[in-house]
């Protein structure tokens, strides 16, 4: 079972709920690729995990949300929170990004479920159509703190440019790793998205 990196600090309660949501994934991911996502329903993913159908719904409302939801995104606003107040926003966005992604590739079998997760995205229209709403949360969180780091305003034009071409770039990224078999390194091709951003066609 994964768990979020040592560095990530968690009371005893949080770390009881983080516990209970990944026996819940990593039950739903077997079920999945035993049966299918369609073919199965939230009653058995409760009975794997041996936890009530309430419980599943209490921690995924739906069972798009099983899949598609994690724990990156916190860890990402706290890395992105500690970049110095001087750096440029897409400079600061690019570093973050690096290094809470790193530091979750570390653990112990997050590349495989994000394997699970990205074959179950790209084979699944429903998941495709969800993960777009969980990008636009994510572009609101992150233009959120980026506001407060730069003093302008939530809906900042720039800020939703610099936002809206990272998580677009990302995305593209999860894809194309995907869709090539997802055996490439993710932070060389995160490298190599972010250069593309800088300078897609280097001369």
């Amino acid at each position: 079972m994964t768990a979020l990196p040592s560095s990530t600090k968690l009371g005893l309660r949080e770390r009881k709920k983080l516990r209970t949501r990944q026996a819940i994934r990593h039950a739903a991911y077997r079920l999945f690729a035993e049966r299918g996502y369609d073919g199965t329903r939230i009653d058995e993913i409760a009975e794997a995990a041996e936890v009530s159908p309430s419980t599943v719904f209490r921690y995924f409302p739906t069972k798009e949300d099983i899949v598609l939801t994690d724990e990156y995104d916190p860890m990402l606003v706290a890395a992105l929170r500690a970049r110095p107040a001087e750096e440029p926003p897409m400079t600061a966005l690019r570093r973050a990004v690096r290094a809470s992604m790193g530091e979750l590739m570390a653990v112990p079998g997050v590349v495989e479920e994000t394997r699970q997760r990205m074959r179950l995205v790209m084979g699944v229209p429903a998941l495709r159509a969800r993960m777009s709403e969980g990008i636009a949360a994510t572009g609101d969180m992150l233009r959120g703190v980026l506001a407060e780091r730069t003093g302008r305003a939530r809906d900042d034009l720039e800020l939703r440019v610099v936002v809206g071409a990272a998580l677009g770039a990302m995305t593209e990224m999860l894809f194309h790793w995907s869709e090539h078999n997802a055996e490439d390194d993710l932070l060389d091709l995160l490298d190599r998205t972010w250069s593309a951003l800088e300078d897609p066609f280097p001369g």
